[in-house]
């Protein structure tokens, strides 16, 4: 049985990193070992996603999740690519407080460079356009979504709104009209 010591980490590096081994396992178990209740959920809401087994239980060093992978139990690593559009409208995440919006849109497009299925195109409008000029918090993150294969667009009208078309520092400009073909030639349309 593999353990992961994930005491102390914030959402999502426990998934994340149960995750990442338990795609490289053919079958085994992994225990890990978290120190709050929202890792605990998260961690048993992947095994669920995937039809493991899992149990949980506590003690003095912490809360313990044992997942336990199956071969064929492996049934939606295995579903057909997508073509995923994410449209990013803002440079927060939700509404509501702009520190803790800012921090979430952080750890969510960190997470997009860990997840197996990337996302085909970001396309980033109105305020979102911040997150991909001098200066963005998530710019080594969208550098490495773009080395994933990850297609970047700003909106041209957005970056000239805010005065950021000479700060662009990731992807390349876009216009309306292909914004729109994006978004219709895609299977799945998000909008964050």
């Amino acid at each position: 049985m593999k353990r992961i010591d994930c005491r102390g980490l914030a959402c999502p590096k426990p998934v994340i990193m149960t995750k990442k081994e338990l795609d490289s396992m053919i079958n085994g178990e992994v225990e890990v070992i978290v120190d709050n209740q929202g890792a605990r959920e998260n961690l048993s809401k992947l095994a669920q996603s995937y039809g493991f087994e899992y149990s949980i239980s506590e003690d003095s060093e912490g809360i313990h999740v044992i997942i336990k992978k199956t071969e064929n139990k492996n049934s939606n690593l295995a579903e057909d690519e997508k073509n995923i559009v994410i449209a990013i409208t803002s440079d927060c995440f939700g509404h509501g407080d702009d520190v803790l919006g800012r921090t979430l849109m952080k750890s969510y497009i960190y997470s997009l460079t860990e997840v197996e299925k990337k996302p085909k195109t970001l396309i980033f409008v109105n305020a979102g356009v911040k997150l991909t000029t001098e200066g963005s918090d998530v710019l080594e993150s969208l550098k490495i979504l773009e080395q994933q294969g990850v297609e970047i667009l700003s909106c041209g009208t957005c970056l000239n709104f805010y005065n950021l078309s000479d700060k662009l520092k990731i992807g390349s400009v876009s216009n309306m009209y292909t914004i729109v073909e994006k978004m219709h030639e895609s299977t799945n349309t998000i909008k964050i």
